[in-house]
C-alpha cells in the first residue's frame, strides 16, 4: 500500500515539484535543466550542506541548530538539496518515494537484523 497522508494546508511533494516546475517555466530555465546539470547542482548544495559542518566537532555538529544563524543556513541547504533533487527526479522520471521505499526494502534483505550487539562499523548501503 503507497498511502500518502497529508495534512490540510501542508505542502505535499508533488506540489512542491510542481511549484519548482512552474518556477522554472516562468523564467525559460528548462533548458539548463538537464539530468547532468541537475546533478551538479545538487552536488554542490550538498557539498554547501557538508561545509557548515567541515570543521566541528561531533559535540559542536550536535549543537548546530541551537544557533540561530547556523540553523538558517542549514535549513536553507536543505532546501536548495531537496529542490535540485526533486528537479533532478522530474527531468529523470523517478519518483523519489518509490526510489527509497525500494532502496529501504533492498537494504532490509541486504542487511539483515544481527542476532547480537550492533556493528557500528557496517555499510549503511550506499
Amino acid at each position: 500500500m503507497n498511502e500518502r497522508v497529508t495534512v490540510p494546508g501542508e505542502p505535499t511533494l508533488e506540489a512542491l515539484r510542481q511549484r519548482l516546475t512552474d518556477f522554472a517555466a516562468a523564467r525559460r530555465w528548462e533548458p539548463f535543466h538537464t539530468p547532468k546539470n541537475l546533478a551538479a547542482a545538487l552536488s554542490v548544495e550538498a557539498g554547501e550542506l557538508l561545509e557548515i559542518f567541515q570543521w566541528l566537532t561531533p559535540e559542536q555538529a550536535a549543537g548546530v541548530m541551537a544557533e540561530p544563524e547556523r540553523a538558517h543556513r542549514v535549513r536553507d541547504e536543505v532546501a536548495d538539496v531537496l529542490a535540485y533533487l526533486l528537479q533532478f527526479c522530474t527531468a529523470v522520471g523517478v519518483d523519489p518515494l518509490e526510489a527509497l521505499a525500494a532502496k529501504i526494502e533492498r537494504n532490509e534483505h541486504r542487511f539483515p537484523v544481527p542476532d547480537g550487539p550492533a556493528d557500528v562499523n557496517a555499510d549503511m548501503g550506499e
